[in-house]
């Protein structure tokens, strides 16, 4: 893992007690952040809340104050959902799922790495033994996701390329994602691809992690693609994004 990975926390970096949790916030980008800014209804009884084209599950898109931002509702998957709902069992503040991955998106973004700008985090505590969590970043404008985009058309072989030089910087800088799926990889109109929705990422030194993460999103794409036309989804498009991956690693060990 590449030594500028390791930002320490600047002193833009604010902490503020809210009722029943607290908040963490870059004050140099909300410097008047409070606990309303994790309120769904606070945002929508302004007129600023706006229908996302993807629909992408608790996530809230806000076009506030010639900003836009995404604000996102911590919730679980599968049968623990069905049992605890949108609550996560409390450890310690450092440990709430927010926090965690709000200090990573802001080493990763301070690293250059092209990931949505973290603007706050905040978790509320529910009883003794549970909290729930929210996270507000900038959104990345003009993107879609890899997944909605295959839905449309294919991805010229160039896309693929991007997607795996993409992937390799991340992979080279230690960043595992947890979820790499379609889903997560974004392209923007100028063809910069990105990468979001890191909960449960972490650093770590370069391993056999990084095979998972690729095989992890080929079997997302196949899964999209599955009814949808051939051409949408080849193994000479997978092929690009290996050639993509390990070329990027080539030029960086140059």
């Amino acid at each position: 893992m590449r030594k500028y990975s390791r930002w320490p926390i600047g002193a833009e970096v604010r902490h503020k007690p809210i009722r029943g949790g607290a908040m963490l916030y870059d004050a140099s980008r909300a410097g008047n952040a409070d606990a309303s800014w994790f309120d769904r209804q606070w945002w929508s009884g302004r007129g600023v809340v706006r229908q996302s084209a993807e629909g992408r599950g608790s996530a809230v898109f806000i076009d506030a104050d010639a900003r836009q931002l995404v604000l996102r509702h911590y919730r679980r998957g599968g049968w623990m959902a069905r049992l605890l709902g949108d609550r996560y069992f409390w450890q310690s503040e450092p440990l709430t799922r927010s926090y965690i991955e709000w200090h990573l998106l802001y080493v990763m973004h301070r690293a250059g790495l092209p990931v949505p700008v973290p603007i706050a985090a905040c978790y509320f505590r529910a009883g003794r033994w549970s909290y729930t969590a929210d996270l507000l970043t900038e959104q990345i404008p003009a993107a879609s996701s890899l997944a909605s985009r295959l839905q449309v058309e294919p991805l010229p072989l160039s896309g693929w390329i991007a997607v795996g030089r993409c992937l390799r910087r991340f992979h080279d800088d230690g960043v595992d994602h947890a979820d790499l799926n379609a889903h997560n990889v974004l392209l923007d109109e100028a063809g910069t691809v990105w990468l979001v929705d890191f909960d449960r990422g972490q650093l770590r030194h370069p391993g056999y992690w990084c095979d998972g993460n690729l095989v992890r999103l080929r079997r997302s794409v196949e899964k999209i693609t599955e009814h949808l036309p051939p051409e949408r989804f080849s193994e000479a498009d997978w092929a690009s994004l290996l050639d993509g991956y390990f070329t990027a690693s080539r030029a960086s060990a140059a």
